[in-house]
């Protein structure tokens, strides 16, 4: 079991770089860039790039094509709503109210996983909805931090369902699946608005994206297999840790004390918690004996 968590562990780690990465090119794209071509772009240039990888893996099938459906349309609305907020706010801001989706995994593995939450995991996940409080500003609230915040429920949403599939099926099934059956979708999105906004520079930055992205897909999806929910959900902070670097070193973005503020009760209880309350135990222990 603990070889599995710290397996799992490792591996969400690393893939939020690439997923921090992933953010950081959005934010590449040209001025006036339209939200749905580049989405279109990023699901098709997904399917192209991940098709070798299936038919080197000996085009393996699903038995769960309804729960890839869910995950495929569902993930196709966040990730419009997700880079909506990235052409609209600072990465930084974006990628603190986006890192509040560990909290709904936490909470959703409670409701929908029966997994079973610690008081610390409890105290956390208070915290960290008023840090998240703290960042909208209810009385500065836009659509673009709204649209962010829905985006990480899907996201927390879509990481829970990857439990119900087993060890067994290809990451690579997974991952296609997510990006070829929630194509008419997205096909619809940019039919919507006419089809515009495509250049060259725009697909050449979906490219470049889909390589982060289904990096850091690649990587979560035997995560969240390999461990609980609630146990490695931590790791999902490093990729805010990531963001707000790479906003700072290539745009020049950075949170004021209030954004550093909710940001802090976001991450820091999870992390600091478990620790300070096995130090308590100990020192108790000890006393004790």
């Amino acid at each position: 079991m603990q070889r599995n968590l710290m397996l799992g562990l490792g591996l969400l780690l690393l893939g939020n770089v690439f997923s921090a990465l992933y953010d950081v090119s959005i934010k590449w794209l040209p001025a006036q860039s339209d939200a749905t071509m580049f989405l279109l772009l990023r699901q098709v240039t997904a399917i192209v790039m991940m098709l070798p990888l299936w038919l080197y893996a000996g085009r393996p099938r699903t038995a769960f094509l309804k729960l890839h459906m869910i995950r495929a349309n569902s993930g196709a609305v966040g990730g419009l709503l997700l880079i909506l907020g990235l052409l609209s706010l600072p990465l930084a801001t974006v990628s603190s109210l986006f890192y509040s989706a560990p909290l709904m995994i936490i909470v959703m593995g409670m409701l929908f996983l029966k997994e079973r939450l610690s008081s610390q995991q409890i105290l956390a996940t208070v915290l960290g909805f008023i840090g998240i409080l703290i960042i909208l500003r209810p009385s500065e609230m836009n659509l673009a931090a709204l649209a962010v915040l829905v985006s990480a429920i899907v996201f927390a949403a879509n990481q829970l369902m990857l439990r119900w599939l087993p060890s067994s099926e290809a990451a690579s099934v997974t991952v296609i699946c997510y990006n070829l059956l929630s194509l008419p979708l997205v096909i619809g999105f940019a039919a919507w608005q006419g089809f515009a906004g495509f250049s060259w520079p725009v697909l050449g930055i979906a490219v470049l994206s889909n390589i982060f992205l289904l990096a850091y897909q690649l990587f979560s999806v035997p995560a969240y297999r390999k461990a609980q929910a609630g146990e490695i959900a931590v790791a999902e902070y490093s990729g805010l840790l990531f963001c707000v670097l790479f906003g700072w070193l290539w745009f020049d973005e950075w949170l004021d004390p209030l954004g550093w503020l909710g940001a802090a009760l976001i991450v820091l209880p999870t992390i600091l918690l478990p620790v300070l309350t096995r130090r308590w135990r100990k020192v108790r222990k000890a006393r004790l004996a």
